[in-house]
């Protein structure tokens, strides 16, 4: 059946994190979806619903109702009612609409639920994710070796449990190269595959509470590895690390390798420039220069295609520094370049295109036929563009860090703002007059959902739409 992932973004949304804070007065959410839910027989003779959930487009676990159901009460006994309404149980059997409701219930239930930074960082929301990960793939608690990539190619071996989420790993991996612990949130664990001649593709930004050592051996993406790279992009928040020597050296290093894969483009007197200061070894001159390089910063995307300036354009999408800049290659193969400016950007959606059928299968990924649709006002009027591409998950995650970097930047700038910003599971407000309005409080209520065939799959499965509102 044809499953279409609808991700209702503006200028709310992702992951609280560390570091760079995020900064909002409305909740932001995660990629969570379950795109599938089978039947399995039990050992009564009876029949019981597996829910396959994904994380930014990677099947994260296999779940039963009864175990979030149980997980659900735990949470209420920490948090009380200012937890999302969990869908209710069934005492007869369920048909077939109904459990499609319960499908999509739990799915919201599980994206609000991740708005809070005190639920997310609680014991009870963590432990239960990481043993749902463990049991879904197999894998048991145990002391293991975990290689953790630099940008310059080189590897730390991280001496680690396998049930060590990301906030332990890079705890540990900061000790080993000296990186101060209060700036790991302006880093992040990446799933990274790497290809010949040095090139590499950035797959997902790993959570907090994802477990890498499972992530990556879950992933069954050829050659994928386990990267560290900075995770902000505002490239002017590289003035908040210079105080710290092995971070300037990781992002001195990333730097080196974006110039490298071309990612960031140098005119020729900067390339020789830089080129002379990377000889001298003066890494803080280097970051300096660096700031006034093209892309400086950015993440680029791997070659998609577009929908603009007309259909089956072909693309490659570099995002930071609030904009989405696009170098388009036409039919006639000359090239065009537009940018994209985040405050002009309203809302976005990511759609999955393809069907699911091999439920039997792995089917750890939903990381075919994706597609990111943004709403951009253009000549005073909105208008959606289409951008196809297998990387829409992290492309998306990339918009909401942009977002709230810019909602911080904001707070920063007018004290009387009311902006919440999570910061280590704890929250501070900033106070805004009743008369004013910030962005984050616009009304992004108006949204044009697709329209799609649906395909029915020869399986025993339950699919339906996925919208994550709000994100």
């Amino acid at each position: 059946m044809l499953r279409r992932l609808q991700s209702r973004s503006s200028s709310v949304g992702g992951a609280p994190t560390r570091g760079p804070r995020s900064a909002t007065t409305r909740a932001m959410k995660m990629h969570f979806c379950i795109p599938v839910s089978q039947q399995q027989p039990d050992a009564l003779g009876g029949r019981y619903t597996l829910y396959s959930v994904y994380l930014d487009g990677f099947l994260f676990c296999r779940v039963r109702y009864s175990q979030l159901h149980r997980w659900n009460e735990q949470l209420r006994r920490v948090f009380g009612n200012c937890l999302p309404p969990f869908p209710p149980k069934y005492y007869l059997a369920m048909t077939t609409a109904m459990a499609d409701e319960r499908r999509d219930q739990l799915e919201q239930y599980l994206q609000n639920v991740t708005v809070d930074p005190n639920m997310l960082r609680s014991d009870v929301f963590v432990d239960f994710l990481k043993r749902v990960q463990l049991d879904t793939f197999g894998i048991t608690t145990k002391k293991a070796s975990l290689d953790v990539f630099l940008p310059d190619g080189r590897s730390i071996q991280a001496d680690i449990l396998t049930s060590d989420t990301v906030e332990r790993v890079l705890e540990v991996v900061s000790h080993k190269i000296g990186l101060c612990r209060e700036l790991l949130g302006y880093f992040g664990l990446f799933l990274i595959q790497f290809y010949k001649e040095g090139k590499l593709s950035v797959m997902k930004k790993l959570a907090d509470f994802e477990l890498p050592y499972v992530s990556l051996r879950s992933s069954e993406v050829e050659n994928c590895k386990v990267g560290l790279r900075k995770w902000y992009m505002d490239p002017s928040l590289d003035s908040m690390l210079m105080d710290c020597r092995a971070a300037v050296k990781l992002i001195y290093m990333q730097a080196i390798q974006d110039i490298e894969k071309e990612w960031a483009k140098p005119t020729q007197l900067q390339r020789q420039k830089l080129e002379a200061l990377q000889k001298e070894d003066n890494q803080t001159k280097f970051l300096e220069l660096s700031q006034e390089v093209q892309h400086y910063g950015y993440m680029q995307l791997d070659p998609c295609t577009c929908d603009y300036p007309e259909p089956g354009c072909g693309a490659i999408l570099s995002v930071g520094n609030n904009e989405i800049s696009c170098s388009i290659t036409l039919p006639d193969n000359q090239t065009q370049d537009i940018i994209f400016q985040m405050n002009r950007v309203k809302c976005w959606q990511v759609t999955f295109l393809g069907t699911l059928l091999d439920m039997d299968g792995p089917q750890r990924t939903l990381n075919q036929n994706l597609e990111l649709r943004f709403q951009y006002s253009e000549d005073s009027r909105w208008q959606w563009f289409v951008i196809y591409t297998k990387q829409a998950f992290l492309l998306s995650s990339c918009l909401k860090k942009m977002i709230s970097e810019k909602m911080v930047k904001q707070a920063a700038e007018n004290p009387e703002m009311q902006i919440e910003v999570p910061e280590q599971g704890k929250s501070k407000k900033y106070h805004i007059q009743q008369s004013q309005q910030s962005e984050s409080q616009k009304d992004y209520s108006s949204f044009r959902p697709r329209k799609s065939k649906i395909k029915i799959a020869e399986v025993d499965c339950v699919l339906g739409n996925i919208k994550e509102e709000g994100l």
